[in-house]
């Protein structure tokens, strides 16, 4: 199996271009996201959303024009191993989902998924052999259609100067920006 137009190795390259090592849960998300399209409508405009915030969504960004910076590819941190592909604007797609229940057969994949060993007790040739092997068979598919809320593409709207921080904000944060209401991930010095 090909991941879209690429043979295994060519991935693993890819791979460890973008994300910095060919890390298994991104080989694993090319097998995924070459699943959702094999079953998908051929016309149309997709969008993603991801479940996890853990190397997936590196997957989709580098096999689908969805990305982060546009907008095409949400990513909502349910801890779950999965992903869609959907119709733009219906709504109607794919979730594939890494499915513990089809991991016995592949217990370095099966350890590695379940952290029941540290990383340094993986055998990670082991795992990736295992990976290339089991290619999608590791995955389960379901149809689903993406409720309305996540189909509502959020568009910007007027900026305004923070009175406290004078960096400017959307203006429906609030009176102050994000940042100065607290949200901000730093103390600045």
């Amino acid at each position: 199996m090909t991941i879209r137009s690429y043979a295994f190795e060519e991935f693993i390259e890819r791979v460890r271009s973008f994300h910095g090592s060919a890390a298994p849960g991104v080989v694993i998300g090319g097998f995924m996201v070459e699943m959702a399209y094999q079953h998908l409508f051929e016309e149309g405009l997709f969008d993603a959303v991801c479940e996890t915030n853990k190397c997936l969504p590196d997957a989709i960004q580098l096999l689908t024009p969805c990305t982060v910076g546009n907008g095409r590819l949400r990513v909502i941190n349910m801890g779950r191993y999965a992903m869609a592909l959907y119709e733009k604007y219906q709504g109607e797609g794919v979730r594939v989902f890494l499915d513990q229940t089809k991991l016995d057969a592949w217990p370095e994949v099966k350890s590695w998924f379940l952290k029941t060993k540290s990383k340094k007790e993986q055998d990670y040739q082991i795992l990736m052999q295992q990976i290339k092997k089991a290619e999608a068979e590791i995955c389960s598919i379901q149809k689903v259609k993406i409720a309305p809320r996540f189909l509502q593409k959020q568009h910007r709207t007027g900026f305004a100067i923070c009175p406290r921080c004078k960096e400017s904000y959307p203006i429906t944060d609030g009176a102050i920006c994000l940042g100065c209401q607290g949200e901000a991930p730093y103390v600045v010095s």
